[in-house]
C-alpha cells in the first residue's frame, strides 16, 4: 500500500467501471459514515465512529452525545448531501454563493463564541453563518510559531481570485482533477474565509472537485491528521508567511502537499477497490481500514450478530461452535477496537465493522 501509485490506483478504479447498483449502495454507505466522521473528529467533533453511523443511517443518538456535536454532525452530512448533488451539475461553474451556503448549512445559524484573556476579563465575538469573516484568524502551530490567515479586509478579493481561478482553471484542463482538488484546498486554508469551520469546507470542496470529473472522493482519516497539518505546515514554508502569496500559489509551489495529496488520493481509491473487489469472508472494513482475521471464528461470531435480533453467549455458541470461552475472548477484542458494541436490551449487538462480501 505504501508505494502504491496514483496512476495505478485510478486504473484500477475504471477497470471496476461501471459499479452496480449495489456496489455504489456499498460505497455510498461506507463513505458517509467515514467522512463525517473523520472530518467533523480532526475538528474536535466527540461522536465515536459507531454513534456517527447509528446517527446518520438510522436517525438516533446512542449512549451520552452532546447535543452540539449531534447537530454538528447531522449538518455535516446535509451539507455532504448538497455537495454531491451540486458537484453532478457540471454545466453550472463554481460561486461563492455554493461555498457560503455550504458553510451556512454547517453551522446552522449565527453563534457568539467568549473567551477568557489573560487578565481574566472575557471577551466575545460572533460566528457569522454564511459570511466571510469580520475579524482577523489565526493559529498556532504545533511547533509554536503563529500562522496567519489573509484578513478580513482581503478575504472577499482573494475568495473572488480562487474562485475565478479555478472555473478558468478547469475549462483550461492544463491540471488534473487531483491538482486542481490540492492546489484549491491549499488556496482556500491560506485564506481562511470564515471565523469557524474552514477546514470541514476545505475537505467538502476538494471532494466537491473530486466527483465533478467523476473521481471517487476520499476521506482525510482523523488519525493521519499530523501526517495532513505537517503537509500543509511543510508547504507553508516553501511558499511563505504572507497569506495574499498562499491564497495565489502555483501547483510547483505546494510540492509537500502536492506529494501527501497524491498519496492519500491512492491509497483511498485503491482501498475502495479493494473494498469493492476483494471477497474474503475474513476481511472487514473499519473506518477505512481493511482488517483481515487470522482465524474463521472472528467471522463466525460477527455474521450471527448481524443476522440475529439477540443473541447470547450461549447462542453464539450454538451458531458458531466455538466454546464459550473463546467466544467471550474474541468478543473482548471486537469490543476492545469499537467493532461491535453491546445494544440496548439484553443479547442485542451492534455491529460497525463491515464485510467485504
Amino acid at each position: 500500500m505504501k508505494y502504491l501509485n496514483l496512476k495505478k490506483a485510478l486504473s484500477a478504479w475504471q477497470n471496476l467501471q461501471p459499479l452496480s447498483a449495489k456496489d455504489q449502495e456499498r460505497l455510498s454507505r461506507r463513505f458517509t459514515v467515514d467522512f463525517n466522521y473523520n472530518s467533523n473528529h480532526i475538528e474536535g467533533n466527540t461522536l465515536t465512529y459507531g454513534q456517527t453511523e447509528i446517527l446518520l443511517l438510522f436517525g438516533k443518538v446512542i449512549g451520552e452525545a452532546q447535543i452540539k456535536d449531534v447537530q454538528e454532525m447531522t449538518a455535516s452530512n446535509v451539507g455532504l448531501n448538497m455537495m454531491s448533488v451540486e458537484a453532478q451539475a457540471k454545466d453550472l461553474p463554481l460561486s461563492q454563493n455554493f461555498i457560503r451556503t455550504l458553510h451556512q448549512i454547517l453551522l446552522r445559524e449565527d453563534c457568539t463564541v467568549y473567551r477568557e484573556l489573560p487578565d481574566g476579563q472575557t471577551t466575545s465575538y460572533t460566528i457569522h453563518a454564511g459570511q466571510y469573516k469580520t475579524r482577523p484568524n489565526s493559529v498556532i502551530t504545533r511547533y509554536g510559531n503563529l500562522s496567519e490567515y489573509a484578513s478580513p479586509q482581503e478575504t472577499p478579493s482573494l475568495m473572488t481570485d480562487l474562485v475565478d481561478w479555478y472555473n478558468q482553471a478547469e475549462k483550461e484542463g492544463k491540471l488534473s482533477p487531483v491538482e486542481l482538488a490540492a492546489l484549491f484546498h491549499y488556496r482556500y486554508i491560506r485564506i481562511h474565509p470564515f471565523e469557524d469551520g474552514n477546514g470541514r469546507i476545505a475537505r467538502l470542496m476538494v471532494n466537491y472537485i473530486l466527483a465533478r470529473h467523476d473521481y471517487p472522493m476520499i476521506v482525510v482519516r482523523s488519525r493521519n491528521k499530523q501526517d495532513y497539518l505537517e503537509a500543509l505546515h511543510q508547504t507553508d514554508l516553501e511558499v511563505g508567511p504572507i497569506p495574499a502569496n498562499g491564497a495565489h500559489a502555483g501547483i510547483n509551489d505546494i510540492k509537500p502537499f502536492m506529494k501527501y495529496f497524491n498519496d492519500l488520493v491512492a491509497t483511498e481509491v485503491y482501498n475502495d477497490v479493494l473494498f469493492l473487489s476483494e471477497h474474503n469472508e475474513n476481511v472487514w472494513w473499519y473506518d477505512g481500514e481493511r482488517i483481515s482475521f487470522r482465524t474463521p471464528s472472528y467471522s463466525k461470531i460477527l455474521n450471527a450478530m448481524r443476522t440475529k435480533p439477540t443473541l447470547t453467549l450461549a447462542d453464539m455458541h450454538q451458531e458458531t461452535g466455538i466454546s464459550i470461552t473463546a467466544i467471550q475472548k474474541l468478543l473482548d477484542q471486537l469490543l476492545r477496537k469499537s467493532y461491535v458494541e453491546r445494544g440496548d436490551r439484553e443479547g442485542s449487538w451492534r455491529v460497525f465493522i463491515t464485510p467485504s462480501v
